[in-house]
């Protein structure tokens, strides 16, 4: 073989590798692919997150309501005339929350008569410790014409890692649902 037919064969070996170079970046087929690949997890992972965000907010609103209507007896002075227990009083509010909450020891309640609105309590009572304290917590419906507060805190797992870290306010990424109702009780009873 001489040299000039050395040269040509690595010539056209040349030519042949950058046509077929040219060719595989001239071919979109695989791109879609590709690019999805590397912004599937970032976008499933704030789609989760965005997720997690409307379920706070849809069961923050269960509670609410739950509340609201739980406490509808206490208000009218019903609960009291029959006196319910708290027990009573948790079961009602569980039945109010269509079993969309576990009525398990993450739902705490507290109930108590106050001597004006100004007295009512404010704030998540969580400790430094980043856990609910609910160790002063009290079933006191009071009695006609009495400000009662109803407090409802539920202890909601979040799911979703890192994303869900500013959502956290307990610790071990839980977040504390809380639903209020301060109200003066009907004169029931006179």
């Amino acid at each position: 073989m001489d040299g000039a037919q050395h040269y040509s064969l690595g010539y056209s070996l040349a030519a042949r590798l950058r046509s077929r170079w040219e060719a595989f970046a001239e071919d979109r087929r695989g791109l879609a692919a590709v690019e999805f690949a590397l912004i599937a997890a970032p976008f499933f992972f704030m789609i989760f997150g965005l997720l997690e965000v409307c379920l706070i907010f849809i069961m923050g609103t269960v509670l609410e309501h739950a509340v609201f209507e739980a406490a509808r007896p206490l208000r009218t002075g019903e609960a009291q005339q029959a006196g319910i227990t708290d027990i009573q009083f948790r079961q009602a509010l569980c039945d109010e929350m269509f079993d969309i909450l576990d009525c398990d020891a993450r739902l705490s309640i507290d109930v108590r008569t106050l001597a004006n609105f100004a007295a009512s309590p404010v704030g998540a009572p969580i400790d430094e410790d980043g856990n609910l304290d609910n160790e002063d917590f009290q079933f006191d419906p009071g009695g006609p014409n009495e400000i009662i507060a109803v407090r409802a805190f539920y202890e909601w797992a979040l799911i979703t890692p890192l994303m869900s870290k500013p959502l956290a306010n307990l610790n071990g990424d839980r977040h504390l649902l809380q639903a209020n109702t301060v109200f003066r009780s009907e004169p029931f009873g006179s």
